[in-house]
């Protein structure tokens, strides 16, 4: 069974209910309708079709959750998604990215200097060469990246990678693509 067929099956509120009771040791339709807060008509239903879908097993008025079933489905959900694309073409500035940077946030600021600084590269591209950005939208411009956006900025002008006058921002440094 595949992870959006098991996804399907718990969008129904009664099925999630009732695997939630079996999960948390009930064992019986009636433990479960207590459990759950359902009907034993309503565990009844959900059951049935949870069985038919193999997630659970009857016998009599005993029922059991498949649970491996939903470790299977999530190691083959993982293992057919694509690799994630790299965020560098340098194998060990992708590495670093790869440990820091997720769906476009960053995790957390690197304590390390070295991997401080392929970090802050890869932030400071947001920056135009060239064009003036009063703290207020350097402020939006980073906290698309992280939610502490003085500690970026201030990483950032430390290293010399913005520069800053008077509440103004501009780019004075790291890689720029000319192409």
């Amino acid at each position: 069974m595949d992870a959006a067929t098991i996804a399907g099956l718990l969008a129904d509120p009664a099925r999630l209910r009732v695997v939630a009771a079996l999960a948390l040791g009930a064992t019986t339709i009636e433990e479960v309708a207590e459990a759950s807060g359902l009907t034993l008509k309503e565990v009844a239903l959900a059951a049935r079709r949870l069985a038919r879908a193999g997630l659970v097993h009857r016998d009599g008025h005993a029922l059991g959750l498949h649970s491996e079933q939903f470790g299977a489905a999530a190691r083959a959900a993982a293992e057919a998604a694509p690799a994630p694309a790299p965020l560098s073409d340098d194998p060990a500035e992708d590495a670093v990215l790869s440990a820091f940077v997720r769906d476009g946030r960053l995790l957390s600021i690197p304590a390390h200097r070295g991997k401080r600084l392929v970090v802050l590269d890869h932030l400071v591209r947001v920056f135009e060469p060239g064009i003036r950005y009063p703290e207020r939208e350097a402020n939006v411009l980073l906290a698309v990246w992280h939610p502490d956006v003085a500690a970026l900025r201030r990483y950032l002008v430390d290293e010399g990678l913005l520069s800053r006058e008077a509440g103004v921002y501009w780019r004075s440094g790291g890689y720029v693509d000319v192409t």
